[in-house]
């Protein structure tokens, strides 16, 4: 498996609401451990360390994809 790197989320615009949404009564501090604690379920569920791996490397690289 690679990482896709091409738009892949349906309905972009709910999906970012749906972020928003969920942080919108949090401190600086609770945002930051939702974004974790986000991370390392989608990383669980991906489950590949290459993919992973990739994945971390393209966000130091390139933080805005």
């Amino acid at each position: 498996m690679t990482l896709i790197r091409t738009p892949n989320i349906g309905q972009t615009d709910a999906f970012y609401q749906a972020l928003i949404d969920a942080q919108r009564d949090m401190n600086e501090e609770q945002a930051n451990m939702f974004s974790t604690k986000l991370v390392l379920i989608m990383a669980n569920h991906i489950g590949d360390n290459a993919v992973l791996n990739e994945a971390i490397a393209l966000a130091k690289s390139n933080p805005v994809v």
